[in-house]
């Protein structure tokens, strides 16, 4: 049975980009020595931040979104057999204009 996370609050799903196979002189670089992107799409979001109040303010990141992240920010996490971060809102860093 397949299962994906759906992020409460304001968390947010997000699958990572793909990093980088080779260097920018054309250098393979193994697996073992590259590093995770900081970089990634937005898969899900949750409903909102949940304020002092009771009120949810919306978040700013939609599904689509392509967003820039810290390097140890968010929590890996797997479900249908793929790896995800869901981190809060807060994380996020930017998001990649197009």
């Amino acid at each position: 049975m397949s299962k994906i996370i759906k992020p409460l609050y304001d968390r947010v799903l997000v699958k990572r980009s793909e990093s980088e196979q080779t260097s920018a002189g054309g250098i393979i670089i193994p697996d073992t020595a590259q590093e995770k992107t900081q970089a990634g799409a937005v898969i899900m979001v949750g409903e909102g931040k949940l304020l002092n109040d009771g009120t949810i303010r919306p978040l700013h990141v939609k599904k689509g979104d392509e967003i820039l992240f810290g390097k140890y920010s968010g929590t890996e996490v797997k479900g249908n057999g793929e790896e995800y971060l869901i981190l809060r809102e807060d994380e996020i860093l930017g998001v990649f204009e197009k």
